[in-house]
């Protein structure tokens, strides 16, 4: 009988450990959920922020809340936060090259971070003062050339996905430009309108606006193909840079050790949102933002990849930190 009880007991325990992670998920959320976005209010990463939180809100019956914290600092805040599905990070697809470009970055955007999935593709334009004297992307090139280390690209900081195709650019056309960082997507825009920044590559959305206010001129889509609100922009590989390529993302982490039901729970209720053909067709009004998405181990590896190709390119191109 002693043998046939422990048996029941260790069955029991057994079943106790098997239904907690169900239980986590069918329970979850129950409080206040926190979307981190290591950008500031304005940016492309925000604003799809902001609309996953409002559509996970909805179905959730509960808070979702956004908070912008831009940099390093607000990255490494969700990699040391509890592991429980509460605190999340919206983020660029510059999350990938953030250990290239800082040795002593105080996380590993590999291993202290879980895929949930990517959210959205955005289309990058690069923009250029109106009075700048080049009217083609050729002719950018060309000046760029004529005046090594006298000219510059703006960003909305190291590790921005704009960061990263201006760095990619640099390297592709063979030119010393000089990156200039500002706090935020706004600013950097608002540097480029000013003439105090050269080039940028804007979100599609922000770059119709602005070139049709005639505030910028657009020379180039980072896209294979033309953008439908800007169809007499050439693609980069039409403009005279037939070997580049960049494909932006925007996606939701959670720290590493989230729970796997609720992650899978997570990943399921924003798949379903995103699917919605309203919320798609919202967002491809916005400058032919792309609605994407994948398993949480599809986009662990999209993750993982990107950030080996990005770091080699970068190791390469002399532009990783030494």
């Amino acid at each position: 009988m002693r043998k046939v009880k422990a048996v029941l007991i260790a069955a029991a325990a057994g079943l106790a450990v098997l239904s907690a992670p169900a239980q986590a998920q069918q329970g979850y959320p129950t409080q206040l959920v926190r979307i981190v976005v290591p950008f500031s209010a304005g940016s492309a990463t925000d604003l799809l922020a902001r609309a996953v939180a409002e559509k996970l809100g909805e179905k959730w019956k509960q808070q979702v809340i956004v908070e912008n914290r831009p940099g390093i600092a607000g990255t490494a805040s969700v990699a040391k936060s509890a592991a429980d599905g509460y605190t999340l990070m919206l983020t660029s697809n510059g999350h990938t090259v953030a250990g290239a470009l800082n040795k002593a970055l105080p996380f590993d955007p590999v291993k202290d971070f879980a895929g949930i999935t990517p959210v959205a593709s955005v289309p990058l334009v690069l923009i250029v003062n109106p009075e700048l004297p080049a009217k083609s992307l050729k002719e950018f090139i060309d000046l760029a050339k004529a005046k090594p280390g006298t000219m510059n690209f703006a960003s909305p900081g190291l590790g921005s996905t704009t960061f990263i195709a201006g760095a990619l650019f640099k390297d592709a056309a063979k030119i010393d430009v000089v990156h200039v960082p500002f706090k935020g997507a706004p600013e950097a825009n608002m540097s480029v309108v000013r003439g105090d920044a050269h080039m940028y590559f804007t979100p599609a959305n922000t770059a119709v606006e602005l070139v049709r206010s005639g505030k910028v001129r657009a020379l180039a889509v980072a896209t294979d193909k033309r953008l439908a609100d800007m169809p007499d922009v050439p693609t980069l590989k039409e403009a005279g840079l037939p070997d580049f390529s960049y494909e932006s993302w925007f996606g939701l982490l959670a720290p590493a050790g989230t729970p796997a039901p609720v992650i899978d729970k997570i990943n399921k209720d924003v798949v379903e949102i995103l699917q919605d053909k309203a919320v798609q067709e919202r967002m491809a009004k916005q400058g032919g933002v792309t609605v994407v998405t994948s398993t949480p181990k599809q986009f662990d590896e999209t993750i993982k990849s990107d950030t080996a190709r990005y770091t080699k390119i970068f190791q390469d191109a002399g532009l990783a930190a030494k």
